[in-house]
């Protein structure tokens, strides 16, 4: 456990936060590896939906497996990997996605908010203060301030202030699947300490729902994360 360190500059609060987040994320691996040496039920279940690491092999995902399938599935791309990833866990909005035991994703409301075993790795992002993706579908072309932290474990830099300016830039035409949707993008311009980025949301023009987007990991790195057999949390 760190204790100490120059670049350390997030209160006692968020330092919780992130001890939260490692156990958290300790927990998930430790389920994903109990699921490998389970039993061959176990073992079909996980290789059905085990990732497929980048190295020209095709994954191009079939639309009637996937529909036949009782997971939501996400497809992803970015950051060393190239995957069909299942939804492992909802743990009160934190999802945990994964792929096979090297690999996971972690998401909030379509946002990304964590990785692990990647070529480029955020432990934790967070949004500080007002959440406009939280009713996405009133954002209009006048952009709208994001404050999020960023934690990257690989390089000490933890609680990184990073802005962003989200803003409407009209409709498009996504297929997914076979399926066209018309869908309403979304550019968010990110700032901050070493940040130079921008990430790209596609979502549904009433609900919100993000249905694929190119999102910041670090510098370096960005992640295209599609919804192939959506997941949607039941709001309280």
């Amino acid at each position: 456990m760190r204790t100490s360190d120059p670049l350390h500059d997030a209160t006692d609060g968020g330092a919780n936060a992130r001890a939260w987040s490692v156990a958290w994320r300790c927990g998930a691996l430790a389920i994903v590896a109990f699921l490998a040496g389970c039993n061959t039920t176990s073992h079909t279940a996980l290789d059905t939906v085990r990732l497929i690491a980048s190295g020209g092999r095709d994954i191009t995902p079939d639309p009637a497996e996937v529909a036949a399938s009782p997971y939501a599935r996400i497809q992803t791309e970015g950051g060393g990997i190239r995957a069909v990833m299942v939804l492992g866990n909802d743990d009160s909005g934190l999802e945990s996605w994964y792929g096979d035991r090297r690999h996971i994703v972690f998401l909030r409301e379509g946002l990304l908010a964590g990785t692990f075993g990647l070529s480029h790795d955020v432990e934790d992002i967070r949004i500080e203060g007002d959440n406009p993706f939280a009713h996405l579908a009133m954002v209009g072309e006048q952009p709208v301030a994001v404050s999020r932290r960023y934690d990257w474990r690989a390089s000490y830099r933890y609680g990184v202030p990073v802005t962003g300016q989200l803003s409407r830039r009209g409709s498009e035409v996504v297929e997914i699947l076979g399926t066209t949707r018309t869908l309403v993008r979304y550019e968010e311009v990110l700032r901050g300490p070493g940040v130079d980025a921008r990430n790209e949301y596609w979502a549904e023009p009433d609900t919100g729902f993000i249905w694929k987007s190119r999102q910041f990991v670090a510098p370096g790195a960005m992640l295209e994360i599609v919804q192939l057999k959506p997941y949607r949390r039941e709001r309280p």
